[in-house]
């Protein structure tokens, strides 16, 4: 179902290695995009590919009762550090230690696309409660705004949530899913922007030469559009899809019809305000 690499693998654990650079660059949430994705009331979470915990401190922030889990002991080092009641787990999203109908939502934030679906899934259904559901959010940059589109042409663009929308389409063990979007700004400067490039898997992957060469490159755009020491506002969507659990699809008259039709079918909505057109600022 997909050919990312587990989060289990190597590939994923390469966090481990930059956690602080990660911790640094890379952007939080916002309080109403959590809480559409999990709930605005208190519910007992499990976080799949917590990291640093950018997400866990919103899930708290709600009241929530969480466990937090990631298959990179380094990143969650972090999290226990800023976050010391939350419990946490090192452990992958395709084989987690909790019993039966633990939990009443699932939610992985920018680790979805790691997961070998095959084996997650199902997982991920076992430890959800009836009427509980997996909760699936990422943070897009907005390349509506044409600095932000030049800087993903250097960087090239994350995974779509697109293709985890079409996991969940296609998967059994949950029902159709919902969709939704929110704004989100961070604030970069110019240490900052090298951090959130340097976090990248593929970044990490470079040799020195190629990765000080593409930390140039981000820096040469950074002076031409910011602020210099004063930063600027690098713009995000939080894109969020939320599925219910199937609790028994073998129940006689449980329609599961229409599994196979198209993402298209089940859009990301556009974020709710007006001015969700292209953006013509350029922040000079």
């Amino acid at each position: 179902m997909t050919d990312r690499p587990s989060r289990s693998g190597s590939a994923a654990r390469s966090f481990g290695g930059v956690a602080d650079v990660y911790d640094r660059g890379r952007p939080s949430y916002t309080r109403d995009a959590v809480a559409w994705a999990t709930s605005a009331e208190p519910l007992t979470v499990l976080e799949l590919g917590a990291g640093t915990g950018k997400l866990t401190e919103q899930l708290v922030a709600l009241g929530h009762d969480v466990h937090a889990t990631d298959p990179d002991a380094a990143m969650l080092d972090l999290l226990r550090a800023r976050l010391p009641e939350v419990r946490t787990s090192v452990t992958a999203a395709e084989d987690i230690p909790a019993s039966d109908r633990s939990y009443d939502v699932v939610v992985a934030a920018q680790a979805f696309h790691w997961f070998d679906h095959e084996r997650a899934l199902p997982e991920i259904a076992r430890v959800l409660k009836p009427g509980g559901h997996l909760a699936v959010v990422f943070n897009a940059r907005d390349e509506r705004i044409p600095w932000v589109k030049k800087l993903g042409r250097i960087i090239a663009s994350p995974p779509s949530e697109r293709n985890s929308l079409a996991v969940l389409v296609a998967a059994t063990q949950f029902d159709q899913p919902n969709a939704e979007s929110f704004k989100n700004w961070q604030t970069v400067d110019r240490h900052s922007i090298q951090d959130l490039v340097a976090s990248r898997s593929d970044v990490i992957g470079l040799d020195e030469e190629a990765r000080a060469a593409k930390l140039a490159e981000v820096l040469a755009l950074y002076d031409d559009y910011g602020r210099g020491m004063d930063g600027m506002q690098l713009p995000y969507l939080t894109r969020c899809l939320r599925a219910q659990v199937v609790d028994r699809p073998e129940a006689p008259g449980l329609d599961l019809e229409g599994r196979g039709q198209s993402e298209d079918t089940v859009p990301i909505p556009p974020p709710t305000d007006d001015d969700s057109g292209m953006l013509l600022i350029d922040f000079r």
